[in-house]
């Protein structure tokens, strides 16, 4: 047991913390993962993941944990789990960028900054021990999942995929000498209220002006031989972005093995000259409008309420889109906005009202622009924050 160590000068007025670090056994992850449930007991806009679901990100057959590491800590007080904090070493960032990063993640804290100094405490110890040079985060555990701290725009739920948190969290970690690495931001715009002509004129100026270029949807019953596919266009997409780490041919599987069931038909598109895949549109129903009744599991008194969002037969306000990008050698030709423009007028049909589009670099000046021109506007952002060690 490491008991906390709190630096010169810094004294507690409360009780006194116990850091306790956990295996990723089954029974420890499911103990990290009933932390949250005390700190957003009055919060109406929390959403519980799915405990079934995101138990798989922690364990051995995510794929993650062939080229990653990762350290679970609790912190406990007068007989309570009041904080929680994870320590992700991931090779494979840190061989891709010629990095000495380890991740900060899954933070969650009582308004107490000393319980939160103890957390970030015994991650930078691990991250010495390991030979790391800084702290990077929030990863949920990486940049290919759920990253980034809410800063601003706490008046609404996360949608699908997307963190929440606590307005205090920025102000414990900046407390701690963490300082801004990047932001993320999150566009919102109304499509009930979009005329459909828009639409078509965008696509019908596409089709003249890149006859070659065709739009197809991504099915279950295609997606499993669409993979590598994807895969192709994100890795090359994605290559130069900031953070980015390609998927592994495991983990994409991983990924649409958990997204499958939820995959809404005509909401994801991949964009083809000839038999060669050059973009890729990735949309998604917000299922934690029909997710938060659940409170995390599935089997509880909210299902009838989320029910019919599961079986899509009810469709809740948002979708959500999740990436949208194009193989460099094939950018500035409009089609980033021809496969929006396919999602959305599937959504138009739908139901949908609103649509989120998150997260883009704030410094994504390309994708900002296409996301603008349907009325996009930010109305979230997220912090990703660093800090030497």
């Amino acid at each position: 047991m490491l008991v906390n160590r709190l630096p010169p000068g810094i004294l507690s007025m409360n009780s006194p913390v116990e850091i306790i670090p956990l295996a990723r056994t089954r029974s420890n992850v499911r103990r990290f993962l009933r932390v949250p449930y005390q700190i957003y007991a009055n919060d109406p806009h929390w959403v519980a993941p799915l405990l079934m679901d995101v138990e798989k990100v922690f364990a051995d057959t995510n794929p993650l944990f062939e080229h990653a590491e990762m350290q679970l800590w609790i912190a406990r007080r007068d007989g309570r789990d009041v904080g929680r904090v994870a320590g992700i070493l991931e090779d494979l960032h840190n061989r891709t960028h010629n990095d000495q990063a380890a991740f900060f993640g899954f933070f969650e804290s009582l308004n107490d900054r000393d319980l939160a100094g103890a957390l970030f405490g015994a991650v930078a110890e691990w991250a010495r021990a390991k030979g790391m040079k800084r702290l990077l985060g929030p990863m949920n555990p990486t940049t290919n999942d759920e990253c980034g701290l809410l800063v601003d725009g706490f008046d609404s739920p996360p949608v699908f995929m997307m963190t929440y948190n606590p307005r205090y969290y920025a102000d414990l970690i900046e407390s701690w000498g963490f300082a801004k690495a990047k932001d993320l931001l999150a566009y919102d715009f109304d499509l009930a209220n979009t005329p459909m002509s828009r639409f078509e004129r965008i696509w019908s100026k596409f089709q003249k002006r890149e006859p070659e270029i065709r739009i197809e949807p991504v099915l279950k019953r295609t997606l499993r031989t669409q993979l590598l596919q994807i895969q192709q266009i994100y890795n090359e997409a994605w290559e130069k972005n900031w953070g980015f780490v390609p998927m592994t041919d495991a983990e994409i599987h991983f990924m649409a093995a958990r997204l499958k069931p939820l995959l809404v038909e005509g909401l994801t598109q991949i964009a083809l000259k000839g038999e060669e895949p050059v973009g890729f549109l990735l949309a998604s129903s917000d299922f934690n409008e029909g997710f938060q009744p659940l409170r995390g599991r599935l089997l509880s008194r909210g299902l009838l309420q989320a029910l019919p969002y599961l079986l899509q037969r009810k469709v809740p306000r948002y979708c959500r889109v999740l990436t949208l990008g194009v193989k460099a050698s094939y950018r500035g030709r409009g089609i980033e906005a021809a496969m929006l423009t396919h999602g959305l007028r599937t959504g138009f049909r739908l139901g949908f009202q609103r649509i989120e589009s998150s997260w883009i670099l704030e410094d994504n000046t390309a994708v900002q622009r296409v996301i603008e021109l349907f009325g996009g506007k930010v109305y979230k952002t997220y912090r990703l924050y660093e800090k030497p060690v």
